[in-house]
């Protein structure tokens, strides 16, 4: 059987985007390991601390970067993260200082807002009915 274990979102700056992801989304960090230049930097829900890990990894790779302007470029978010409540949530962020490109917009099933996590990406909560 497969499942997820790890998965990753690329960041311009990891000190940067541990705060960002501890301090306003209110991940936890699970892993902190030197790894060359870099670090094995991962955080994980407080819901479920033993489950998925998203692992902070440098954007270092040439590719990266035109990666992740075009999908900013375009609006279209690098991951989703489920959240009980959009609307609430988007609350609570931009009281944070968190800037959102779309507000909580109700599409039918699911209720979605995307925001800027300062790191490079567009991240989307989504709240499914």
């Amino acid at each position: 059987m497969i499942r997820i274990n790890i998965t990753s979102v690329l960041v311009d700056d990891q000190a940067k985007a541990l705060a960002f992801y501890t301090e306003k989304l209110g991940f936890i960090k699970k892993t902190d390991v030197p790894a060359g230049g870099a670090r094995w930097l991962t955080v994980v829900s407080p819901a479920d601390p033993e489950g998925v890990e998203l692992l902070l990894e440098p954007d270092g790779h040439p590719a990266a970067d035109p990666f992740k302007k075009a999908l900013v470029s375009d609006g279209i978010p690098f991951t989703q993260f489920a959240v009980d409540d959009v609307y609430a949530e988007v609350e609570r962020l931009k009281g944070l200082g968190v800037e959102f490109t779309q507000d909580a917009t109700d599409l039918g099933p699911v209720v979605t807002a995307v925001l800027d996590d300062t790191c490079g990406n567009l991240i989307q909560l989504a709240t499914m009915k």
